[in-house]
């Protein structure tokens, strides 16, 4: 697995030249979520699609 510098940088690189900070920093900010997610599946950290559920519904 890519080292998270390594993988903003190769996420930054690909993008056009044109792209701005705000670009650049929604990129990061999914590349942060998606790595978060898989650390929590890892470790067991996920609750059922019911709980879930009940959750939204509770709102």
């Amino acid at each position: 697995m890519e080292t998270l510098k390594q993988e903003a940088i190769n996420v930054i690189s690909k993008m056009p030249d044109s792209a701005d900070i705000d670009d650049i920093m929604y990129r990061l900010y999914v590349i942060d979520k998606v790595r978060k997610g898989r650390e929590a599946v890892q470790q067991g950290d996920t609750i059922s699609t019911e709980e879930l559920q009940k959750e939204i519904e509770s709102w």
